[in-house]
């Protein structure tokens, strides 16, 4: 595969419980310390154009861009009601937002643990401007993550 472009691609990463214990908003790459969030905020450190393209998707918040500020909080879906929940309230949108703002978008890679995708259920309402959805099940699999980051020229 040719190298993607940064505007070809999304990377959506899990939230984490271990965040930055803070009274000031900080932004949503830094404040989650958990996860895969450390090891994408190291491998982006010096790409700002595609470190723009990750997405935090938060329990509490919906799907979070990596500049975006917020506080620490405390929330974790638990059921499938939740998830469902979020997705419909906040999500779902928030997805459409994103490709409609982004046409060029062909290639998503998801890192989140199985309930959390529930939350994402609108990706597959859309799969046909895709070329691939990628789904690692696994919020701490960055390992199996970097092998569709170095098929986008991306690691």
């Amino acid at each position: 595969m040719r190298n993607l472009g940064p505007d070809e691609g999304l990377i959506i990463l899990n939230c984490s419980r271990e965040k930055l214990v803070t009274s000031v908003p900080v932004a949503a790459l830094a404040l989650y310390q958990g996860a895969c969030v450390p090891n994408a905020r190291e491998h982006f450190a010096a790409d700002a154009a595609r470190r723009a393209r990750i997405r935090i998707l938060s329990a509490a918040h919906g799907l979070l861009h990596p500049e975006d500020p917020i506080s620490t909080y405390d929330h974790r879906l638990t059921n499938r009601t939740e998830a469902v929940r979020l997705h419909e309230q906040t999500v779902s949108a928030q997805l459409d937002a994103e490709l409609a703002e982004t046409p060029s978008l062909r290639h998503m890679l998801i890192m989140v643990e199985p309930l959390y995708l529930l939350a994402l259920q609108r990706v597959f309402d859309h799969l046909d401007r895709f070329d691939q959805v990628a789904i690692v099940p696994d919020p701490w699999g960055w390992q199996d993550g970097l092998t569709y980051l170095r098929r986008w020229g991306w690691a």
